[in-house]
């Protein structure tokens, strides 16, 4: 592959996330047990990309701190978007470290190696005109919309209103250099620069090639989808434990205890605890050093790392934060549910709860479906909790 260089776009937050990205980007959080942006990263390296330049901005310590100066032996170039302007701003500030074509990708989606490589493959035919990725999706509505025709875009519509289209942007870009020219001369919107307005000129002058591809992409947009994420990841075994079993992985360094129960497809991460009479799966992940206590269940649920679920506890369709420690026999039932986020109400969606960083619940609290609890926030024993719970709230009987 001639385009050997690529530009991860990773500045921003994913408010529709919080409270989960209070204290980090949304490409940091777990696609399963491993962090979104290191499936990016591997699929740009399957791909044959030998150089990997990451715009970074919002909490962008979470991610240099993970990753390091390199990943896989691919060197990692990090730049910095001060302030969140826009994806056309974000790639601008890549430009000094980029020489030649360039292959961009969305830092926040879990994407495979062949559809980096089928993009690239296109833009290769005729280096002089960008290419992207192109997918079909049942709802087009929270994501940049495209007509295609023999291969060519005609249009791209950002969330479109309407339910007549069925092909997606996949945010998978192949560019030739001057692609930092064409940003430059994009007028801003509210003061935004969006690659895709860029993108838009681009069309109507018929110079965007469209790929249509059918790898594995995936996007969380609010809490609940990291739990079909997981689902996703865990039903294409895209996680780098080695395999127990079918369906079933587990790190060399968990301990799980002979009377545990391990329903496929699960996965455990390294330095994990999985107690006797414990149930875990299906469709569950473990981030590193997670502990399940004796005689609990988890079951459709992402647990990251550090977090503590004591015993005779049942958590079902949850996802949690780091460092997380939910006491003995505590109950999160389950969705469906009505979710607030923010201010606006989403009726009939698959979440128990979701609760942020560092959350402590005492023990016999329990949930109702579709409960928000930020960072910090400790619930003393015996609390129903329900609706959003603010960041470092205290809540007793």
């Amino acid at each position: 592959m001639s385009v050997s260089t690529a530009v991860v776009l990773a500045a921003g937050e994913g408010t529709r996330l919080r409270p989960l990205t209070r204290n980090r980007p949304k490409p940091m959080l777990p696609a399963a047990n491993r962090p979104i942006l290191e499936y990016v990263f591997d699929a740009l390296i399957d791909a044959g990309v030998s150089r990997i330049v990451v715009v970074v901005g919002y909490k962008r310590d979470r991610v240099q701190d993970h990753f390091g100066p390199t990943y896989r032996d691919v060197t990692l170039t990090y730049v910095t978007q001060e302030k969140q302007l826009g994806s056309g701003h974000a790639l601008l500030q890549a430009r000094s470290a980029v020489d030649g074509p360039v292959l961009v990708v969305n830092g926040d989606r879990v994407i495979d190696g062949n559809s980096v490589a089928a993009v690239a493959d296109r833009f290769e035919a005729d280096p002089t005109t960008p290419a992207l990725a192109v997918l079909e999706r049942p709802d087009a509505s929270q994501y940049g919309a495209v007509d295609l025709r023999d291969g060519t875009l005609v249009s791209i519509v950002e969330k479109p209103d309407s339910d007549e289209y069925r092909m997606i942007n996949g945010g998978i870009y192949a560019f030739p250099e001057d692609v930092f020219g064409a940003i430059e001369a994009t007028p801003r919107t509210e003061g935004e620069l969006a690659l895709t307005d860029t993108i838009s000129r681009l069309v109507e002058r018929d110079e965007v090639r469209g790929v249509t591809t059918e790898g594995m992409w995936v996007d969380a947009t609010y809490p609940w989808d990291l739990l079909a994420v997981a689902r996703e990841v865990l039903a294409r075994g895209r996680v780098v434990q080695s395999e127990r079993e079918d369906g079933v992985w587990v790190d060399e360094s968990a301990r799980v205890h002979d009377d545990a129960t391990l329903q496929a497809p699960v996965v455990v991460g390294p330095d994990c605890e999985v107690a006797a009479g414990a149930v875990v799966g299906p469709d569950a992940a473990l981030g590193g050093n997670v502990t399940v206590g004796p005689n609990a269940t988890v079951e459709n649920s992402v647990l990251d790392a550090d977090t503590r679920v004591d015993a005779g506890s049942t958590l079902i369709d949850t996802v949690t934060g780091q460092d997380v420690d939910l006491g003995a026999g505590t109950v999160v039932p389950g969705g469906p549910a009505d979710v607030q986020v923010n201010t606006q109400v989403f009726e009939d969606r698959r979440l128990g709860a979701v609760l942020a960083d560092r959350a402590t619940a005492r023990g016999n609290v329990s949930f109702s479906p579709g409960t928000l609890v930020g960072p910090s926030v400790t619930l003393h024993a015996g609390v129903h909790a329900s609706g959003q719970i603010a960041e470092g709230a205290e809540v007793v009987r």
